[in-house]
């Protein structure tokens, strides 16, 4: 029985999950999502009808079941560490969709981990809706398989993340702005990926959502590997006062492809506008298999060489506000997106990044409608003054004991 507002943490978890490290059957499924919330089972099944994302039934047909409404943050960095480095289990990573060949092993204890398709938060709830219909039909198509082979198993469905993180409003204005702070601080939930020469720090590297897309069809989610697991390779990265050049090397990212590396090219240039240097990230390049040469020019990253750079949304879409332009044919085949990028590669203090240089400039959108609305309003506020201002009265009024008041036309 958890008590309501209780935040579950690592210590709890684990004890809590203790029958499910200790059974006889010891296949696990670990289905991890960006982002995800209790109130997302009732919020989107309710808000949209007969549009529930969340069919399955899994947990209801389960002989036994454990809901926890809120995990700490660190509880779930905590438990993948703990699952990963524990040499009991056989690990299994599944990142393509087609599950049918999955060869499960119960002789062994088998822990697979599913790295589900992230999120679009943020931009409309109809994709957020479809993107978790999408998951849940991963999960069913999964667990269904091994039901049907006769292999008995228990699944974590969580996030790395809360996706709604709910503020109270009856605070004080000092404890709201440490609330947001700690909420901030929270959805950081794993630390940046690092590259370093000698023991000095050269490049720090962030982001909440790593993923690309193949020729519009092979979806490839490298968050988890470059972050979490860090099952990647970054010894190809050159650190320069001048050039930097971010290699991300993985294997077997997905089924078809062998091998992937990722390149992002900065450079440290003087401006003499400003008088200072400027950091800024020039292109973007995707090798395949060290054949395919895929490149992009980069707009709008850039920011003082003595900062870090961040932006809520960097890709190919038009509809991002730093865009990936592709500048040969071979990159018109990959759509990128990266959510809450935050990159550095010059004059790292203390290991860790410097003041962020948004994308956003100071005039937002919603600033500039604030302020045409707020003009539109002073112009009817002053045109209406102004009207009343001409209003004049009667100077002669009529005199019920004397002769009546005879008002010529002229007046």
């Amino acid at each position: 029985a958890l008590h309501e507002g209780h935040v579950v943490s690592a210590q709890e978890l684990t004890v809590l999950l203790q029958p499910v490290f200790t059974q006889n059957s010891r296949n696990l499924i670990f289905f991890l999502q960006d982002t995800l919330s209790i109130d997302d089972f009732t919020y989107l099944s309710e808000s949209y009808g007969n549009k529930n994302p969340f069919q399955n039934e899994i947990l209801q047909s389960s002989p036994s079941s454990l809901v926890l409404p809120a995990v700490d943050c660190e509880a779930t960095r905590y438990l993948l560490s703990f699952l990963q480095e524990s040499g009991d289990w056989k690990l299994t990573n599944i990142t393509n969709l087609d599950v049918s060949h999955l060869e499960v092993n119960t002789s062994k204890t088998n822990l697979l981990m599913v790295q589900l398709q992230p999120l679009v938060s943020g931009l409309n709830e109809i994709s957020t809706l479809e993107a978790i219909a999408e998951n849940d039909k991963i999960i069913g198509r999964l667990t269904m398989d091994l039901q049907e082979r006769g292999i008995h198993f228990s699944v974590i469905y969580t996030a790395v993340r809360p996706s709604r993180i709910s503020r109270r409003t009856d605070v004080m204005g000092e404890l709201r702005r440490q609330l947001m702070a700690t909420e901030e601080e929270d959805s950081l939930s794993y630390p940046p990926l690092n590259v370093t020469t000698g023991n000095d720090i050269c490049i720090l590297f962030y982001a909440s959502n790593f993923s690309l897309k193949a020729n519009s069809s092979v979806f490839i989610d490298l968050t988890n590997a470059t972050f979490v697991t860090q099952n990647v390779d970054t010894s190809s990265s050159e650190c320069s006062d001048i050039n930097t050049t971010l290699s991300l090397k993985y294997t077997k990212p997905v089924n078809g492809i062998s091998s992937l590396e990722i390149r992002f090219l900065m450079t440290n240039k003087f401006c003499g506008g400003s008088a200072r240097n400027w950091s800024t990230l020039d292109s973007v390049e995707i090798v395949q298999d060290r054949e395919k040469f895929a490149k992009f020019n980069v707009s709008v990253i850039s920011a003082p060489v003595e900062y870090s750079f961040h932006c809520q949304l960097v890709g190919t879409s038009n509809l991002y506000p730093a865009r990936l332009i592709p500048s040969n044919n071979e990159a018109k085949n990959w759509d990128v997106f990266i959510s809450r990028l935050q990159i550095q590669g010059f004059n790292i203090e203390n290991n860790q990044f410097s003041y962020a240089s948004d994308c956003t400039g100071f005039f937002t959108p919603g600033i500039w409608m604030g302020l045409v609305t707020s003009i539109v309003l002073l112009w009817i506020l002053a045109y209406g003054i102004h009207m009343i201002m001409q209003l004049t009265t009667n100077s002669r009024f009529d005199d019920p004991k004397g002769p009546a008041l005879s008002v010529p036309q002229t007046e």
